[in-house]
């Protein structure tokens, strides 16, 4: 539609119709139906409705959206609020421009990877966990995502991948908007992951039984790979943790001594794990075919050590004919055979570096043998004070008076 008139009553006839612009041009046209309601063509005919008025003694331009995505009528209903607002004394483009300079929820994770997480041990874990559970909002302004779709989130992470990862999942993004909204004053506006709650999580209490110790053992002893069965056993004759074990330095062993010298542990402290002679026999033994200046258990990664040995242990699991357990269960079942042959839980929270008291106390209830042996004792005492001899262990089917 040719016309040197920009300003006419819009119909979809007439705006379909309008020229197209020279290139690297724009053209502007108004409706003569709603104030400051125009339409902006590009030299390639892309249109997009505008609302053009004067605010506060300089001309502003909002932009509305895309014609015919955006209907005449819609536009129209747009601008008539944006008018609206300008007569309460807003500015609305500088809403829209606060909202171009928002955040994206990538730039939030970037934000937190900088400040915070660098500084954790596994700085991999948040990152991997955020491309996992998180990435898929990550070019959404943190303004659109809402508390509803956090806890649907949640609910489906709960669902299909457990409800431990769930539950990470809702923490790293509850931390992140805390950290922008409190600490770092980023953002202004809602934490959409607060209050929602988080799924109850079990205790573990899994460790190896008695009965699964010979077939382990002879599993771990089968398993080709020096450094899968090496870093296996070190983990269970010394209760440390997974990364601790992984990232084992020989500068940190003191061979005299019988100890290794963990220099940041999980709780922020260093560690001395006393080695005992099975544990120093297996590092003797690495000692003569691995460089002592660098890790215990080398690997071909970027950190120079061993990292993820999940293929090996479900070698050793398979062997053994063992469900249901994990590395991490090793820490415990140390902890464990240690209640079990009458160590104090103040002996067992020093072994595994435990600085609560209730995080031990599991283990005072993990195996039913010290329960029973207690039990016995008790019953004998009480029986023995009644005048009555207690029946014989062998012989329980026997009433004795």
């Amino acid at each position: 539609m040719a016309t040197n008139n920009n300003k006419f009553n819009f119909t979809k006839q007439t705006l379909d119709t309008l020229d197209i612009p020279a290139k690297d041009k724009r053209a502007y046209y108004y409706d003569t139906k709603t104030r400051g309601l125009g339409i902006a063509i590009t030299s390639t005919g892309a249109k997009s409705f505008i609302v053009y008025r004067w605010v506060n003694g300089k001309p502003e331009r909002v932009t509305l959206a895309r014609y015919p995505d955006m209907t005449i009528e819609q536009a129209r209903g747009k601008a008539a609020a944006i008018n609206a607002a300008i007569a309460q004394g807003e500015n609305p483009a500088d809403k829209q421009r606060d909202s171009r300079a928002e955040m994206t929820l990538d730039d939030l994770k970037e934000e937190y990877l900088t400040r915070c997480a660098v500084f954790n041990k596994r700085p991999d874990k948040p990152r991997n966990n955020y491309r996992l559970y998180l990435s898929h909002w990550g070019k959404r302004k943190l303004s659109s995502i809402k508390a509803h779709e956090v806890q649907t989130l949640h609910v489906k992470l709960g669902s299909e991948r457990g409800k431990v990862t769930a539950n990470i999942a809702l923490k790293l993004l509850h931390v992140m908007f805390n950290k922008a909204i409190n600490e770092w004053r980023i953002w202004k506006g809602d934490n959409p992951a607060h209050g929602i709650k988080k799924f109850p999580e079990k205790s573990r209490d899994r460790f190896l039984q008695t009965d699964e110790f010979p077939r382990f053992l002879q599993a771990v002893a089968d398993e080709a790979n020096d450094t899968i069965r090496d870093y296996i056993l070190m983990s269970l004759l010394t209760g440390a943790r997974k990364a601790n074990v992984l990232a084992m330095r020989w500068i940190e062993i003191n061979f005299e001594r019988g100890e290794w010298r963990i220099p940041d542990t999980k709780n922020g402290t260093p560690q001395s794990v006393p080695l005992t002679v099975e544990a120093l026999a297996i590092l003797k033994a690495r000692l003569t075919k691995y460089d002592q200046n660098n890790y215990v258990f080398p690997g071909i990664g970027k950190t120079g050590h061993l990292m993820e040995p999940k293929s090996g242990w479900n070698r050793i699991l398979k062997r053994a004919g063992i469900e249901e357990l994990r590395i991490h269960d090793l820490r415990r079942t140390l902890g464990s055979w240690q209640a079990a042959t009458g160590a104090s839980l103040s002996v067992i929270g020093k072994t595994l570096n435990h600085k609560n008291v209730s995080t031990t106390a599991i283990y005072a209830r993990l195996s039913l043998d010290p329960v029973r042996e207690a039990m016995n004792k008790a019953t004998s005492a009480m029986f023995t004070a009644a005048g009555i001899i207690p029946i014989a262990k062998n012989n329980s089917s026997e009433e004795v008076a």
